[in-house]
């Protein structure tokens, strides 16, 4: 198989573009986020246009919305339903089996919504969290400057 004219990526190449190592693209791989790629004669991994995007989607989840290893496993195999669903799709199938088939894809698509929500939802309470830390900070710094210091205690700020 020629890998250059059919878009496909050794491990090394894959892995230089994601910006990850080779090791991380294994324990992908090991934990199944990734799909088995396909292997040259010589058993050196190939990676296709569609693992490349994959990789990116899982580097996204992890890099952007700080999902672990478990929740961008269930990002994505709320993903794989998705796609096996359109792969399936029947434009001659009848009202029924199709409305069936976007339930389920309907279903998923909440469930990651959901993920993305209580992710969310994490990260708002961490940042009140901090503007209230912030907030103590400026009130002890200007009650520091007007003369009437604050004990750093109850500025926010652990000894």
């Amino acid at each position: 198989m020629d890998e250059s004219s059919s878009g496909y990526l050794q491990i090394g190449e894959a892995a230089d573009r994601a910006k990850l190592t080779q090791r991380t693209l294994r324990y992908y791989e090991e934990k199944g986020l990734l799909s088995p790629p396909t292997r040259m004669d010589g058993g050196f991994r190939l990676y296709s246009p569609e693992d490349i995007e994959r990789i990116d989607r899982i580097r996204q989840m992890k890099d952007l919305l700080g999902f672990s290893l478990a929740e961008i496993k269930e990002m994505m195999e709320a993903e794989d339903v998705r796609l096996q669903i359109k792969a399936e799709w029947r434009s001659d199938a009848d009202t029924a089996e199709k409305a069936e088939k976007i339930r389920r894809a309907r279903e998923v698509t909440i469930q990651q919504i959901a993920m993305i929500d209580h992710k969310m939802e994490k990260l708002a309470d961490m940042r009140a969290v901090l503007a209230e830390r912030v907030e103590k900070h400026d009130q002890w710094l200007i009650q520091r400057e007007s003369g009437a210091a604050l004990r750093p205690e109850s500025a926010g700020v652990q000894g």
